[in-house]
């Protein structure tokens, strides 16, 4: 067996960590909405409909993104050693 490690690139990239932590704040924002909705019969369900949207820019932004180059092992990204 080898020490050497190959890593087949996990996200753990800039265009990943984008595209994840923008559908997140898409998501919280959409359940939150909806539980205000049903719960004190607010009616806050286009804002449910903005939460499932930014969820798609951020999948969107995420494929862009890898395509400019920031994806895993993309040429504006740094190597990683892992020692």
């Amino acid at each position: 067996m080898s020490n050497e490690q190959s890593e087949p690139g996990h996200g753990d990239s800039p265009a990943a960590w984008t595209a994840v932590v923008v559908m997140l704040v898409g998501l919280a924002i959409g359940t939150v909405a909806f539980y205000l909705n049903y719960t004190f019969d607010v009616d806050l369900l286009w804002v449910v409909w903005a939460g499932a949207a930014i969820m798609v820019i951020g999948l969107v932004l995420g494929f862009v993104l890898r395509k400019l180059g920031y994806g895993v092992n993309g040429p504006k990204t740094f190597a990683k050693s892992h020692d």
